[in-house]
């Protein structure tokens, strides 16, 4: 990571996007994420019309993410894949894994939900940090 530039940024969304169709397919982890949601079938029929316009989000928010991400391996000096892989667990650990834990604390969402969401987010940042290095 020498500069921040578009094509990496953009690659890494896309990789957060697979990653998150894939995780949370109910032959995954899908099920036992809508059951311990509260998703009803219902309501995913009503999401639907929606979902193109949810996923362009998710998809803008995974490049952000991994934008600033870019600039603290460029601040960090990471130039291998060791140091992206600490680079992601880092991030992780420090921003999303604290930050996500209100589920758990005081919306009294279950800890293996819990569990399901940060475990994406793991995923995500160190396959992003990864993409970042090329």
């Amino acid at each position: 990571m020498i500069e921040v530039t578009f094509f990496p940024i953009l690659a890494a969304g896309i990789v957060s996007a697979v990653i998150g169709f894939v995780w949370y397919h109910p032959r995954v982890f899908g099920s036992a994420w809508m059951r311990m949601s509260n998703i009803t079938p219902e309501m995913v029929e009503r999401g639907k019309k929606r979902m193109p316009l949810y996923a362009f989000f998710a998809f803008l928010a995974s490049m952000l993410a991994a934008y600033v991400m870019n600039y603290f391996g460029i601040a960090w000096g990471v130039y291998d894949w060791i140091g992206a892989v600490e680079l992601g667990i880092w991030s992780w650990i420090g921003f999303v894994a604290p930050a996500m834990l209100g589920q758990v604390l005081w919306e009294q969402k279950p800890f293996s939900l819990y569990l399901i969401n940060v475990g994406y987010w793991l995923v995500s940042f160190v396959a992003m940090a990864i993409v970042l290095l090329f």
